[in-house]
């Protein structure tokens, strides 16, 4: 028991949130706005993370400034998807009437494309670096400075990006859009705008989070799988579309991992989250912060 009320446990899982955070509100603004099944998330988050490592091991840029790179990176993909592919697709009112289908297949494909491409220029081999790796005393707790920069950047990101679709006129145009479609069109919101917009942030907060994840974790072209899942299950327990909710089922999922794996053991990780986000599926389907349909 004083092992779970240590400050250690409650960093550990603070850390995981932040990336749990960023990576499934990129995910949840696609889904929200197009209703698109992005599974090629943690593949963009391999993306960022290879960026960062080759910046650090090539240029000696650090990943705070190459953070920067991975997000411009994969936001310019997130936009050249949607201006090739996508905006047909949901132009097309045949591919439109099976758009969650269809989406389903073509992320899959750009998930194996992604998967391959950097297996091929950069071998399936598994990549690290050493960086701001000094130990911080807090309290009982100590801490590598670099998963501290990943709290701190994490948290101030999805801050960023929540405060911005909640205050800004393209954020409440998002909303809109995500809330109510074909009420948002009647009323002027330009849909074609939104949607690019929000490929280029859901996109751009993938990359952002695999640039931190390459601070602390080896990077592999197959590596990206775990975190999709992961990012699935934060949004079915925070509410399809709810950002806000989002955040939330981030910080439950990592508290249950962190916390759950210190009472049991890391073999018991799979069946504590698959068996809460299944409780979540039957007890409050909509998601803890989700609306009821009529």
């Amino acid at each position: 028991m004083d092992q779970l009320a240590s400050t250690q446990l409650l960093l550990s899982a603070l850390v995981l949130a932040s990336i749990y955070a960023l990576v499934a509100l990129g995910l949840n603004l696609i889904y929200g706005t197009m209703r698109l099944l992005n599974v090629a998330h943690g593949e963009l988050m391999m993306l960022g993370g290879y960026t960062s490592f080759w910046a650090f091991e090539l240029l000696g840029v650090g990943t705070l400034w190459s953070m920067f790179g991975a997000i411009a990176l994969t936001a310019a993909l997130g936009a050249l998807c949607y201006v090739t592919v996508f905006r047909y697709v949901v132009r097309n009112r045949e591919l439109a009437a099976r758009l969650e289908s269809n989406s389903l297949l073509i992320f899959f494909g750009f998930s194996i494309i992604i998967q391959n491409g950097l297996s091929i220029a950069f071998s399936a081999d598994q990549r690290s670096y050493t960086y701001l790796n000094g130990i911080f005393a807090l309290g009982d707790a100590r801490v590598e400075l670099n998963r501290l920069a990943v709290l701190g950047v994490g948290a101030a990101a999805t801050a960023a990006c929540v405060l911005f679709f909640r205050f800004s006129r393209l954020g409440l145009a998002t909303r809109a859009l995500i809330q109510q479609r074909d009420a948002a069109s009647l009323v002027g919101i330009n849909a074609d705008r939104i949607q690019l917009l929000v490929f280029c942030v859901g996109f751009g907060m993938a990359g952002l989070a695999g640039s931190l994840v390459s601070m602390t974790e080896t990077v592999t072209p197959f590596g990206g799988f775990p975190y999709t899942i992961s990012a699935f299950i934060v949004i079915i327990l925070g509410g399809l579309g709810n950002l806000t909710g989002g955040i939330l089922g981030a910080v439950l999922l990592a508290t249950i991992e962190i916390y759950g794996v210190a009472l049991t053991s890391s073999a018991y990780r799979s069946i504590l989250v698959y068996g809460v986000f299944i409780a979540i599926l039957f007890l409050r389907p909509q998601g803890l912060l989700g609306r009821k349909m009529r």
